[in-house]
């Protein structure tokens, strides 16, 4: 379950300018008209979902958390929204025109059954559109270089498949889904309070793996910190968006 605190958290970073173009490059690519019916799969609090809504399509929200639901639904009343797996989608075979995830498949440890699902309901001629992170990409400016890669090591360890992004074109073409096109969307950062939370556990992660001690995690935070207040902190962090047809 997410708790109010985590979706506080994701809500902020949903209504960053960078990810608002994010959310309209999927769209983009999901290359729907009035009418047609999507699913967003993983929709979190439903930013897209809303900006789904107000293209005239017809949304299904689907997420695993009850507690992102309600916020979803709270967010946009005329969509439908289920709690569900990504691998056991409520919905018919064939159902949907569109079909959208972004940052899904790296919580997986296995997603061919969620792209099962998908193909499962899509129609023929659908689109489909996977977004995410590969944490292998993201660049963070530092003094000592090397500390900073090891701190990011700390930040994939966080997650259950953090490079699987490059994968995604494979992954669909696997599947059988047909003109796979690879776009790259990469988010510049230089106010280090947006990136505080995700210093900190990714240091806390590396101490945990015994990579670092404690007192390399504080001097590198602090460091980091430093930059922050100096204007010179700098983060990169590059999104993979692939689109297919069914």
């Amino acid at each position: 379950m997410v708790c109010m605190a985590d979706l506080s958290f994701l809500d902020r970073i949903e209504q960053r300018p960078d990810a608002a173009a994010l959310r309209a490059e999927s769209i983009r690519l999901l290359a729907l008209a009035p009418g047609d019916t999507v699913v967003d799969v993983g929709c979190g609090a439903g930013h897209a979902v809303a900006e789904l809504a107000e293209d005239k399509l017809k949304v299904i929200g689907i997420d695993a958390d009850s507690d992102a639901i309600t916020a979803a639904q709270a967010r946009t009343p005329d969509a439908v929204f289920h709690v569900a797996r990504s691998d056991q989608l409520p919905l018919e075979d064939e159902s949907v025109d569109g079909y959208r995830a972004a940052r899904l498949l790296h919580l997986l440890a296995d997603p061919l059954p969620t792209l099962a699902e998908a193909w499962r309901v899509l129609r023929p001629g659908g689109r489909i559109v996977l977004a995410g992170q590969d944490y292998g990409f993201l660049m963070l400016d530092s003094s000592d270089q090397d500390m900073a890669d090891v701190v990011l090591l700390g930040l994939e360890w966080r997650t259950v498949a953090p490079r699987v992004a490059r994968s995604y074109r494979d992954l669909l073409l696997d599947q059988g889904f047909l003109d796979a096109e690879v776009v790259v969307h990469s988010e510049v950062i230089t106010d280090h309070r947006l990136m505080v939370k995700q210093l900190e556990a990714a240091a806390a992660a590396a101490v945990g793996k015994a990579l670092i001690t404690q007192h390399d995690a504080d001097a590198w935070l602090a460091e980091q910190a430093d930059r922050g207040e100096r204007d010179r902190f700098l983060a990169v962090l590059p999104t993979l968006l692939v689109a297919a047809t069914r």
